[in-house]
């Protein structure tokens, strides 16, 4: 049976997957948990994508899991679906820019 928590987006507030207190921290992890959450969001980073080059650009997601993930980005506010394709929303773009330290030190872990 899926719980409740696992098949609605994540919102600070909410119980959310590993949290019945709904801290945004957790909801923000629950989200981006997702599977396939964090390469969609990662694949926006040069610029805008369509459904089907998105779809590529993740190679082996499905179409169903690949609207899940927009939809749930999208009411979250992290990308946006734009005349052009999917896009990174100001919210979205200040998330993965958190992330370059992340990277940074997974290259470092990686050459140990």
């Amino acid at each position: 049976m899926v719980s409740i928590a696992m098949t609605r987006t994540p919102r600070p507030g909410s119980t959310v997957r590993g949290s019945h207190t709904g801290k945004p921290v957790m909801a923000l992890l629950d989200l981006l948990g997702r599977r396939w959450a964090l390469r969609v969001i990662w694949e926006l980073r040069a610029g805008a994508l369509t459904s089907r080059a998105l779809r590529q650009a993740c190679g082996g997601i499905s179409p169903t899991v690949l609207n899940d993930r927009t939809r749930e980005l999208r009411e979250s506010g992290l990308i946006a679906l734009e005349p052009t394709g999917y896009t990174l929303t100001p919210l979205g773009t200040e998330l993965l820019e958190k992330f370059t330290p992340l990277v940074a030190w997974a290259e470092r872990w990686a050459r140990r």
